[in-house]
């Protein structure tokens, strides 16, 4: 019987690609000239949680706040109203009774979308174009909100699902619209 033996010159060519295959995962920080970057600063390694103040490089933080309710709040954040005046509120009040009557009277009803943009935009004192809607039951008008504004100040309406309408006075959200953000994912 005759043995057949292996070839030894196979091995240094699978040794050699395995030896090129695996260069590129040495660890960054392990590079000489990644000394002072900012991949190998404290700030920027931080992840889920934040570093000591004194280890705080960047600006804004780089850090991730540890309760939930308060990632939520900074999540929503941008939904919220920015602060007007007492003397604004005071002035656009009149504006939020002609909303909350015009969608009272639409309400038992209902409207198309034009007309409800238009008899908003009528009540308000301004253009069509500029009323932002909520909401898409019409005929008749229930759970739909309806806001529009100049400036700061926003006047905001809702019709909930028995058909009763109401109207605030708020300020323009910080995302720059008058009706909160619909959120979600």
């Amino acid at each position: 019987m005759t043995w057949i033996r292996p070839r030894r010159r196979l091995g240094a060519p699978v040794l050699l690609a395995l030896l090129v295959l695996t260069a590129g995962c040495a660890d960054p920080s392990s590079d000489p000239r990644a000394a002072g970057s900012a991949a190998s600063s404290p700030a920027a390694s931080a992840k889920g949680f934040c570093p000591p103040p004194e280890d705080t490089l960047a600006s804004p933080s780089p850090c991730i706040s540890y309760g939930w309710d308060q990632r939520v709040a900074e999540n929503h954040a941008y939904r919220e109203a920015q602060p007007i005046t007492a003397g604004q509120r005071k002035e656009a009040q009149p504006r939020a009774t002609s909303l909350a009557t015009a969608l009272q009277e639409l309400a038992a009803e209902g409207t198309t979308l034009a007309g409800l943009r238009t008899a908003a935009a009528e009540a308000l004192g301004l253009k069509a174009a500029q009323i932002e809607v909520q909401g898409d039951f019409l005929v008749p008008l229930h759970d739909v909100l309806v806001g529009g504004g100049e400036g700061r100040v926003c006047v905001n309406g809702a019709v909930d699902s028995s058909g009763h309408a109401t109207a605030e006075v708020v300020g323009r959200t910080v995302e720059g619209t008058c009706l909160p953000g619909r959120g979600g994912h």
